[in-house]
């Protein structure tokens, strides 16, 4: 993996960038679809394509349970099972350590969770993790983290911090294949210094790029934003950073201007297949459910340049979303993630406009 930074705002912490991988390259900033089991829920690889998203999320607690690792190997990659062929990363499954706290315990060697699905154990190292992802084949791999509530206090979010500190150094001595980055991934709560010292412990051992995660966790997007300022201000310049779980078209535009390169999050697909679509850059949200739609003859959006804006009226959007119909799930997902690559894409273009 290689970044180059191709252009900076001077009035911001805004960039334009490139990501190289070995599944190609990807203009940056970029929003990343989450397609938790390998494919992003009711697309097909060319739709994902066509929203300009240029790389996708899987997750590794998840592919663990279904369809299993060995199976995903069988098959022939992760690569091969979504049939995406550009670059993939994957989450290590530490934010189900957070989301799945009934369901897990923690130790210093790391999580048993009690599968959701059928009640078995599932026991992740930090580097059973790193191992996982080497074989799943994915260009960039998280390691092992503890994510902690908005609300812990101080004293628990320096346990989980020096508990992920120590589970990155040996996610960092486990070995991978020549062309996969294994990011750092940043703790440390609702705490600047506590962030700060994270990103020091991680910049010791010259990562090639840095995830931020624990964040979007029930505290104000204020807080959300200071953090990530606070975060991106101590990190080197020439490595990528991700922002994780952010997904709203104003904090993707927020946190862009900070200085992030790569966001995911679950929100704009989980949204659509529950008849919520956004009908402007500034998030304003229509809901299919409700009736006055179905009168509606133009686009969702009217700037809006995506398949479902240039060949689907709002009304029979509306009408398949309330009938039930799969195919709406598909039409408003495509939606969604067109005008969220949209907004990054028009920062992107502006750096370079300007520089």
């Amino acid at each position: 993996m290689r970044f180059e930074v191709v252009a900076t705002d001077p009035h911001s912490g805004l960039r334009a960038g490139v990501l190289h991988t070995a599944h190609g390259s990807v203009p940056t900033p970029t929003f990343m679809p989450v397609g938790t089991l390998g494919s992003v829920k009711s697309l097909t690889p060319a739709d994902v394509r066509a929203t300009g998203a240029g790389i996708v999320l899987s997750n590794t607690y998840h592919l663990a349970l279904q369809p299993g690792i060995e199976t995903v190997e069988r098959l022939g990659g992760l690569h091969a099972l979504t049939r995406w062929e550009g670059p993939m990363l994957t989450d290590s499954g530490g934010f189900q350590v957070f989301s799945l706290g009934g369901l897990r315990q923690i130790s210093e060697t790391g999580v048993t969770f009690v599968s959701h699905l059928d009640g078995r154990q599932v026991c992740l190292t930090p580097e059973r993790v790193v191992d996982i992802q080497a074989r799943l084949g994915a260009d960039l791999i998280m390691p092992l983290d503890e994510c902690v509530a908005a609300s812990a206090t101080r004293l628990e979010t320096e346990i989980a911090l020096a508990r992920t500190v120590a589970w990155w150094r040996r996610c960092a001595s486990a070995p991978i294949r020549e062309y996969q980055a294994l990011f750092a991934l940043l703790q440390g709560g609702m705490f600047a210094d506590l962030r700060r010292e994270a990103v020091r412990a991680a910049l010791s051992d010259n990562p090639p790029g840095f995830a931020i995660g624990g964040l979007s966790v029930g505290e104000p997007k204020s807080t959300t934003f200071e953090l990530v300022e606070a975060t991106v201000d101590a990190l080197p310049a020439d490595k990528p950073r991700y922002l994780m779980g952010i997904g709203h078209p104003l904090d993707l535009r927020t946190c862009a201007r900070l200085g992030v390169d790569l966001f995911d999050c679950v929100l704009p697909t989980r949204m659509a297949r529950n008849g919520a679509v956004w009908s402007d850059q500034a998030g304003t949200r229509l809901d299919l459910a409700k009736h006055a739609l179905l009168q509606r003859a133009g686009p969702i959006a009217e700037d809006c340049a995506c398949t479902t804006c240039r060949d689907w009226p709002l009304g029979v959007v509306a009408a398949l979303f309330q009938a039930h119909e799969p195919l709406a799930y598909r039409l408003a997902s495509v939606h969604n993630l067109t005008l969220l690559n949209r907004v990054l894409e028009d920062l992107r273009r502006a750096v370079l406009y300007t520089a």
